[in-house]
Order: structure tokens, then C-alpha cells, then sequence
């Protein structure tokens, strides 16, 4: 059996709600992990080849979906659809381009529930898709007790940061870097780990000094793996090319549609890609290259489990993981297509189907 994204949020979080009533802490915190284009190539989904031990111990000990699909393979609106509840048939989205409360319905949202049921509600980094999906506010003052954090590193994701063998900057989609040589001495998911962090002990604080005990619904959005593949170049050591094996079928199937080919494009706009020259619109990739892209996929999805493991020790940390339910899900899949390069607004499986894992203490 199929289950959506929806599916797994909504299961999770009636487990939790249930323990509370039988429980002794109240109604329980919700910490909610949302990953931009995380597939399921996890160690707990057996990808042993992929180091992801935070999010492997969180599946450990918790629920682990194995079957998990999300409406669509866009960001946009299948974000729309899993924190509105409703398919994409339904909200009429399928693009990035459209609020859903003025084009489709003034949906509640998953937050939006929490808000009206007494919790502070709180967003950080890419939860709501941004820009006009959600309003150019992440669907404020609906949705959230505060303005939604972004990281301000966020703003450098298109500039040339990427340092390449002629000693020059580049904007490349393979961007393994010294984080303290970039713009403010940072990257995005740093920031907005800092920021949960930051969050969760002034939670903690704030209890112990005021006895306060209303509860919370943090929800952290990290940005990759999503391209550009810029992270810390620590974590490119994990996965040498020696290592990396290229796709066991790289040919493009002879009957395959032109429309369900995606010439990926916004890839074809970095420096490095443009280099190869690559023709339009089948490729295909050099080999090298395709190696390079697998490499660093990987690399950016263990930056982005120890950005993860970051905030769970400090839930752990400041004695709330007990009466705190934890729930993580991709938006969609990250589709490495024949020739590795990466499709992401495809009609084909794999870029449906996304993790989702969480916890629930008390059960």
C-alpha cells in the first residue's frame, strides 16, 4: 500500500496526541523536519553506501514509512499539499506560481491547526515553499506566532561562491566549500540549525523560569540536497570517486516520450555544467561527471542528517525530547536520471517517493 506524505504527518501526530491523553506531559511538542529533495537513499531505507546515522537512530526508534509517496515532484506544490491537506487535483497547483488561499482555498494548514489549538507555533528555513506560494509572508499570520526565520546565507545561493581549480569563484552545481571562506562565514542549513538550536534552548529556559507549559510546533526546513550541491568539503571526504558507482542503466529508454523528459535546464545554467557542453536535449553527461553529481548528492544529504543530528541532541539536551513528538519527510524525490543528471518536475516513480520517519516517545 501507497501512503502520501499527509498520510505519514497526520498518523504520527494522532499517535502522539494519543499518548498525551494516557501521559503525564501535556499536550506534546511537534518538531517537524521538512527536506528539500531528500529521496529515500538513507542507511535505514539500505543505503549502507550513505552515512546518515542521526536520521538512521530517529527511524531506529521510531516509524520508518518504507512506502511513502508525495502528490507531486515539485517543491512548490507538493509542499501546498501536504501542509494543506489536499492533493494538487484538488488546490488546482502544480507549479510555484500561485497562493493557494486566493487561487484554490483558504485551506487550514497543518501549522495553522496547532496556532488554533493553543501552540506556538514557530518556522525555520524552507518550510512553505517561499516566494508567491505562500504569499511572499510563509502563509503569516495564519500559520505561524511569529515571522518565519530564513537564513540570511539563503540570499548567495545563485552567486559565484563555488571555488574551482583556476583559483577563481564559480556558481557550479558541484560546491563542496570552506564554510568560513563563504559569505558571512556560514551556509543556510548552519543557520537554520542555529536558529532551532537557539529556539529550543530558550524554550527550555523560559519553562524553568516562568513554569510556562504552553507547547510548541517547531518546524525546520533544511535546504539540501537540493542543487546546488554546496556544502561543507569535510563531508565530499566521506565519498571518494573510487567509491561511487555510476547508474546500473544510463541509456535512455528508446520509446521515452519527449514530455516526459526533463532536459534539465536549471542545471545547464551552472558554470561547471556548462563547461561540458553537454548537447540539448539527451546529453549525454561524461562519465566523470556523472560520478561527480552521485558524489556529491551524497556528501550534501550527510551535511544534512548532521544538521539534523545538531537539533536533536539539543531537544535531548534541554530535557524536552520525552514529551516531544519528532516527524521528518522529503518534499519529493531527487530523480537521477539516465546520465545522472537530475530530473526534478518528472513524471517518473522514483521522483514520487520520499522518506518519512519519526518518533513518538510515549508510546
Amino acid at each position: 500500500m501507497r501512503v502520501t506524505a499527509v498520510t505519514v504527518v497526520t498518523c504520527l501526530l494522532f499517535a502522539q496526541s494519543c499518548a498525551a491523553v494516557t501521559g503525564k506531559g501535556g499536550k506534546p511538542n511537534v518538531l517537524f523536519f521538512v527536506v528539500d529533495d531528500l529521496r529515500p537513499a538513507l542507511g535505514c531505507y539500505g543505503y549502507q553506501n550513505v552515512v546518515t546515522p542521526n536520521i538512521d537512530q530517529l527511524a531506529a526508534r521510531g516509524i520508518k514509512f518504507n512506502n511513502a509517496f508525495v502528490q507531486q515532484a515539485v517543491c512548490g506544490p507538493s509542499r501546498t499539499s501536504f501542509l494543506t491537506g489536499r492533493r494538487p487535483d484538488t488546490t488546482h497547483l502544480y507549479d510555484f506560481y500561485s497562493y493557494w488561499r486566493t487561487a484554490a482555498g483558504n485551506f487550514t494548514t497543518l501549522p495553522q491547526h496547532f496556532k488554533e489549538s493553543g501552540y506556538f507555533t514557530v518556522s525555520v528555513g524552507k518550510v512553505f515553499h517561499p516566494g508567491i506560494a505562500s504569499n511572499f509572508s510563509d502563509d503569516a499570520p495564519y500559520s505561524w506566532s511569529v515571522q518565519a526565520y530564513h537564513p540570511p546565507t539563503q540570499k548567495y545561493k545563485r552567486k559565484k561562491v563555488c571555488p574551482g581549480p583556476d583559483g577563481q569563484l564559480h556558481e557550479n552545481v558541484v560546491c563542496p566549500v570552506d564554510v568560513k571562506s563563504q559569505p558571512l562565514g556560514s551556509l543556510p542549513d548552519i543557520q537554520s540549525a542555529d536558529y532551532a538550536v537557539q529556539f529550543l534552548q530558550n524554550v527550555s529556559a523560559h519553562s524553568q523560569a516562568a513554569n510556562q507549559t504552553q507547547p510548541f510546533f517547531l518546524a525546520v526546513g533544511f535546504h539540501k540536497p537540493h542543487i546546488p550541491f554546496k556544502y561543507p568539503k569535510e563531508f565530499q571526504d566521506l565519498y571518494p570517486l573510487s567509491t561511487i558507482h555510476l547508474a546500473p542503466d544510463p541509456t535512455i529508454p528508446l520509446a521515452l516520450p519527449t514530455i516526459a523528459w526533463d532536459p534539465f535546464t536549471d542545471i545547464r545554467e551552472r558554470e561547471d555544467v556548462q563547461a561540458l557542453n553537454i548537447s540539448f536535449p539527451y546529453g549525454p553527461v561524461p562519465k566523470q561527471f556523472q560520478l561527480m553529481m552521485r558524489q556529491g548528492y551524497y556528501a550534501a544529504t550527510t551535511y544534512t542528517d548532521s544538521q539534523v543530528g545538531r537539533v536533536l541532541a539539543e531537544l535531548d539536551q534541554q530535557g524536552l525530547a520525552a514529551n516531544t513528538v519528532v516527524v521528518l519527510v522529503g518534499d519529493h524525490d531527487f530523480s537521477t536520471c539516465p546520465e545522472l543528471c537530475c530530473c526534478l518536475c518528472s513524471d517518473r516513480m522514483v521522483t514520487w517517493r520520499a522518506p518519512g520517519v519519526g518518533q513518538v516517545q510515549q508510546l
